[in-house]
This record gives structure tokens, sequence and C-alpha cells, in this order.
């Protein structure tokens, strides 16, 4: 082993000097654009599905390969470029490619860490998993010409053999000790039983009843057939698929929660602290943070209670004490129907109405806006029971695809009218759509800094864009104010109890009473939250540590720069570069303050 590292180091030092004798195409800017488009080149052939989000059809007759010799192949790649990367001179470089070079570095750098605690033997959960993935093989795919219609069935057929790679990985990780926890797969065997037994695969077809004017007949007929004769296997294969999981996964899955119980458990959950927020804070502090934050927000909260109009249609409740007022003002949001839509249509409807709105008053606050639209659509409905509120499906125009601000439509009397602008701010705009909307449009950035997407600077400015609606006027009503808090709170909360569990020994229930103690969320959300929680270790303390840091920017970028403060001008900033981790968003907020000076 020692020999090849040694033989490729020596064949990366010819490769640096032969490139550098080349003159001046050859400098170490050159050399590192090179190694960007060489890495991007190489995960579009590697991931079909995300060239083809990016307009580029040509390798998609193929799915990614699932198996564990393709996963080792990858990670032993991924050294490759970095060891390419760290012959490149950094010192040499301009003030721009030394951001993209430091950036580069940590994402290889962090991914190759990773590898060694195999989260690819974990490969499903409520949330994700090769079962969710295949019902949705047909959205925002091109359907121009027979080629795409046959590679799509190309795909379709190749996904067998990826579900017995994914059974192989979970058997893998039985032999490791490598599982989920039990209580995250809950709802995994009926979303595969409905997607099995349901429409969903049925769905499938739905290409086929709108072909192209000009695709033949014969064409159109052959194609199908094409299909019908693919999906039967893969029915199978799913069938399989939900078997395992019954009789054999969750059985043997860990009926503990902490990431800590996993082989090398502490230091894989500091390994995603670091990861998703950025920083080097620890577990405890993360904790210590939140119990603040909670207290702060709880204050805030029963100011907003007592404007409302509560107390006056309950006159009892102006002898409550806080706790009790709190506790009684939740009980009424929870219960009350006029919080809450009657179907699925006007929920939809309301949603893109404070979307319009907001649309209006995104000028004042912003001299850039993305030429990328977004819209509204409702989650398939054989996800919609065990996924969260709404997330954001990113769009791309280079493959003639908006964004979409996605909307959990199941359960209407836990999808409370107050907490529609806060989630319509966060998932559309200014929020997600708005970052990464700009970060696809921005000019002479490589193509991975485009896409780069650091958890703690995506969420938080989500979550800070929630906060923009005070200025943009959107939370004068009091209920709408307390979805905002409320909405905060629960980030604030996350703080609390993704560690609690994770590494200070909290139990689900503990975690669960918390959260119902300190915000307005429904029983069912707030489930499904602390099971996310549980799936996803360290992911959820990012939003509230991103958001913290940039409201601290822009604070003292105003104290700094005072009546010359230009509040478009600071969020050009913070967008302007793409996703970065928070000691570089630091780092050129100061730039841009000195340079204001």
């Amino acid at each position: 082993m020692r020999t090849n590292r040694y033989t490729y180091s020596l064949l990366l030092l010819v490769w640096a000097i032969s490139a550098n004798a080349l003159g001046d195409q050859s400098s170490e800017s050159s050399l590192l654009h090179s190694l960007f488009e060489d890495h991007y080149n190489w995960q579009m052939q590697q991931y079909p599905s995300m060239a083809m989000a990016k307009g580029d059809y040509s390798n998609a007759d193929r799915i990614v390969d699932t198996s564990l010799k393709a996963v080792g192949f990858r990670h032993k790649q991924t050294i490759k470029f970095l060891d390419r990367l760290h012959l490149i001179k950094r010192n040499e470089l301009g003030s721009t490619d030394r951001v993209s070079y430091d950036l580069f570095d940590l994402q290889l750098s962090r991914a190759i860490d990773g590898h060694r605690f195999h989260e690819h033997l974990m490969p499903i959960g409520s949330l994700q998993g090769i079962h969710q993935d295949i019902p949705q093989s047909a959205d925002r795919i091109r359907f121009a010409n027979i080629d795409d219609y046959r590679n799509y069935v190309r795909r379709l057929e190749k996904q067998p053999q990826a579900i017995d790679d994914t059974i192989r990985f979970m058997r893998l990780g039985i032999s490791e000790k490598r599982t989920p926890p039990k209580i995250t797969l809950a709802g995994v065997p009926a979303q595969v039983e409905a997607i099995v037994e349901g429409s969903a695969l049925d769905e499938l077809a739905k290409p086929f009843d709108n072909f192209p004017k000009h695709i033949p007949a014969a064409d159109r007929e052959s194609v199908r057939t094409s299909f019908d004769r693919a999906l039967p296997p893969l029915r199978a294969a799913l069938r399989r698929y939900l078997n395992y999981i019954t009789d054999d996964y969750l059985p043997n899955c860990r009926d503990s929660i902490a990431a800590t119980d996993l082989p090398d458990g502490i230091d894989y959950y500091n390994h995603k602290l670091r990861t998703y927020t950025t920083t080097d804070l620890t577990a405890v502090e993360i904790h210590n943070i939140g119990l603040s934050e909670v207290a702060r927000i709880r204050s805030e909260m029963m100011t907003v209670i007592r404007r409302s109009d509560f107390s006056d249609l309950d006159p009892s409740t102006k002898s409550l004490t806080d706790d009790e007022l709190f506790a009684a003002f939740v009980e009424y949001l929870r219960n009350d129907p006029r919080f809450y839509h009657t179907s699925e249509e006007a929920l939809l409807a309301g949603y893109r109405d404070i979307c319009k709105r907001v649309d209006g008053s995104l000028p004042k606050l912003f001299r850039t806006l993305p030429r990328l639209p977004y819209g509204v659509s409702e989650m398939p409905k054989f996800i919609a029971p065990t996924q969260t509120t709404a997330y954001y499906q990113q769009g791309d125009i280079r493959n003639a695809q908006a964004g979409f601000f996605v909307a959990n439509t199941y359960a209407l009397d836990q999808r409370p009218k107050y907490e529609m602008i806060p989630l319509a701010l966060h998932e559309a705009a200014p929020g997600h759509h708005l970052q990464i909307a700009l970060a696809q449009e921005i000019q002479g950035l490589p193509e991975f800094r485009k896409n780069a997407y650091f958890i703690a600077f995506g969420e938080g400015w989500a979550l800070y864009s929630e906060r923009l609606g005070i200025e943009m006027g959107m939370y004068e009503d009091p209920y709408d104010d307390f979805g905002r808090l409320l909405y905060e709170m629960w980030r604030a909360c996350r703080l609390v109890v993704d560690p609690g569990m994770h590494a200070l020994g909290w139990s689900r229930d503990r975690a669960i009473q918390f959260m119902l103690s300190n915000t307005a969320l429904s029983q069912l959300n707030i489930e499904n939250e602390i099971d996310r929680y549980i799936g996803w270790p360290g992911q959820a303390c990012a939003y509230k540590i991103g958001e913290l840091k940039i409201r601290e920017l822009r604070a003292k970028s105003e104290k700094a720069l005072g009546k010359h403060f230009d509040l478009r001008e600071f969020h050009d900033v913070i967008l302007g570069a793409g996703s970065l981790p928070l000691t570089i968003l630091e780092a050129r907020i100061n730039q841009w303050i000195d340079s204001q000076k």
C-alpha cells in the first residue's frame, strides 16, 4: 500500500511539473480550475441523476452504481483529487481562488474523514431511501425525444439491482452493528407497502400518456412495451426489499437512539456537528446556546400573547401565571378551527398567496434577484404521513425546471395557518429558493461552488429569512407573529434536544415533552421532528447556529457603518459568493465592512 501511494504521488508531481512547463495556460490558477472541472465532470459521470438535474443527459441510460465496490472506488478517487489539490501552491493564487481552494479542500477532507463511519451501511430511514426515490423517477426529467424515453426505461431496468445492493448494505450494517434506531424506521414498511400495492409504480407510466408528436407510433409502442416488461421485476424487487425490512432488518436494528451508541459513536457525532455547523462547537456548548435561546424567545412569546385577542375571548386567562397562560394559549392554537384550512386546495392556495405577497417586497431588501422562478406544489402522498411540514426542491434553468416549495397537505388539522408565513419565507423566497437560485447564476465561480451547500449557511439564511418578514410587514397579526416566534423556538429547541439525545443521555420522550412544553407545534409534527433528529444526527443544530451568526454579522455591520449601512448591499454580500462555511462568511463580511469604511 505504501509503495502504491508513493508511486501515485510521484505521478502527480510529474503531472504538475509538466503542466507548469506549458506556460501561461498552466499557472496555479489554471491547474486549480482544471482540477475543479475534472472533478465536476467525474461527479456528473458518477451521478447521472445529478447531471440530468443540470440538463446533462449524456449518461441518462445509467443510474448511480450502488455496489460496495463503487463506494470504495469513489472514496479512493476523492483521495486522489485531494492529493492533486495539495500539489497546487495556494499562496500563489488570487483571493477568490484561495477561497475556492479552501472550500474544495474542506469538502473533500470532510468526505474522506467521514467515510470511516460507513454511513452507506445505513441507507434507509423515514426521510430517505431507494423506496422513496423510485416512485419519483419520472419527476423533473426531460421527455423530449425517443432516446429520453428509452433511457428512462433503462434506468428503471437497473433499479432491481440497486434494491438488492441496498439490501446487501443493510445486511453488512447489521454485522457491523451500524443500524439506524428502530424508532426511525417505524413508518417505512407502510411506505414501501403503499408503493408496491398502491398506484405509485403505475404512476411511472405517466410520461407515456404525452408523447411528443414527432415520435413515430412504432417507437412509441416499442418503448411502452419495454416499460411494461420492466415494471414486474421492479415490483418484485421492492417486495423483496419490503420482506427483508420487515422480517430481518427491523428486528435487528438498535433500540437505542443516541448516535454515540454506534461504533466510534462519539467521534461520529462530533464529526457530524463540525460538518453541519461548520464550527468547532461541542455538544454541550450547543445545548447551552439552545437553552439560552429558548429562554429569550419564550419571553418574546409572552409579549405577543398579551397583545393578541386571546384574553378578550377568555377573560379568565387574565389571572393566570405566565406558564399557565402560555399553556392555555398553545392549547387554544392547537384546537380552535379558526387556525386550520379545511381543504388541501385552500392550504396550497394560502401558501401561493403568501409567496406572491412576499415577491412584491423583495426589491426593497435585495439588489440582485434570480432569473429562475419558483412554484408551490403538493408533497407526494406516499411520503407525506412521515415527512415534515415542507421542503424546497431546487430547479435549474438548464434543465428547464423551476424551483418548488413542496408543502405537506396530509392531516390538515396539524397544519396551522399561523405557521404558513414563516414556512413560506423559509422554503421559498427570500429563503432557500433565493439563495440556491442566485448561487447557480453567479458568474465566474467554478461549478462546485455554485452547487455547494453548507447547511449552517443554507438553513441559517432560511431561518434569518423568516425574520425578514418583520421588515416586509408580514407579521402585523399577533397570531402570525407568534407563528414566527414558534418557528424560531422550534429551531432553538433543536439545539437542546439534538445533543441532548445523541450525547447527553436524553430519551425520546424527554425530547418530545421539552418541545411540547416550549412550542405550539402539534403532537404529530413534534414526533416526526424528533424522529428526524434521531435519524439525522447533528443536522438540526445547523439552522440556529447559522442564523445567529448571520444576525451577529448584520448587527456588527450596522454598528460599524452606521448611517452608511445598506441592507440590500449587505444581503448581496451574504449571498454573492454562494454557500460558505460560517468562518469564511465572517471573514467576507469583515472585508466588506473595511471596504465600506
